[in-house]
């Protein structure tokens, strides 16, 4: 099981759009669940845009930084995660962000023992998705970035979105170094192809997505479903595109695993 942070820069690149593709296509096997955590400082879209609206704000990250307060953080985290599957299976859950970005000073002691919980409960057989936003990388919730598995730089293939991209994978190679893979995940909506991205950067391209509005908006607004959603070609690109990122994840921790002891020495009669 693994953290994986999803990041982007200026515009709307479709950070929290692409981390809810992963979530709805995220491989799992039985008994293991994939959570969504909003932790973009400027605040949640997934509680008035996917959910409609339907649940007030008793659920969420603020709560978190009331029971963080209390020494209460690990219990009240299972308790505000949403079951955002049609069958309740409770698999596919999301921690909602924060609905006013005011309150993101409250979170400021959270982050750091919230990045441990996310970096821990692979033991309860959960993956751990992250949506920084434009911010959440870097200031006092950088930490969330520094304790992922992998962090994807989410961004459009057009100018304005990569040259954005282009300064905030920098800084990250400065913030994380050599401990966390680093990655782009590209919504393929200008004129740039994934290698020409890939030379630019720098930076490997670990999955494309195409430019769908239409099929992007039932994740983004909770729009009605086309039909045969589930087999169109965004969902199709985001099965893929979690299997590269589950790769991405096993190869990072072979490469991070400790070598073999030596065999001990035979002495000779």
């Amino acid at each position: 099981m693994a953290v994986i942070a999803l990041a982007g820069g200026l515009g709307a690149p479709g950070v929290t759009t692409s981390a809810m593709a992963l979530l709805m296509t995220w491989p799992l096997l039985e008994g293991q669940r994939v959570v969504l955590a909003e932790a973009d400082p400027d605040g949640g879209a997934i509680l008035p845009g996917a959910l409609q609206g339907t649940l007030d704000n008793s659920h969420g990250m603020r709560n978190l930084a009331v029971a963080g307060r209390q020494g209460q953080l690990g219990e009240a985290f299972w308790r505000q995660l949403v079951d955002v599957t049609d069958e309740q299976t409770r698999d596919r859950l999301v921690l909602p962000g924060l609905y006013d970005p005011a309150h993101a000073s409250a979170m400021e002691p959270v982050w750091k023992p919230l990045a441990g919980m996310f970096a821990g409960i692979e033991a309860h057989q959960h993956d751990v998705l992250v949506d920084l936003g434009r911010r959440g990388a870097f200031g006092v919730s950088a930490v969330l970035a520094q304790r992922a598995d992998v962090v994807l730089m989410v961004a459009r293939t057009t100018l304005r979105s990569l040259q954005s991209a282009q300064v905030r994978l920098t800084a990250l190679r400065e913030l994380l170094g050599q401990a966390v893979e680093l990655g782009l995940l590209l919504v393929d909506e200008g004129p740039f192809s994934k290698e020409e991205v890939r030379k630019t950067l720098g930076v490997p391209v670990v999955a494309v997505l195409p430019w769908r509005p239409t099929e992007a908006r039932v994740l983004s607004d909770g729009a009605e479903q086309p039909r045969r959603f589930e087999s169109s070609e965004l969902m199709r690109s985001a099965r893929s595109a979690a299997v590269r990122v589950q790769e991405l994840v096993a190869i990072r921790r072979s490469r991070l695993a400790p070598p073999p002891p030596a065999p001990a020495a035979v002495g000779r009669g």
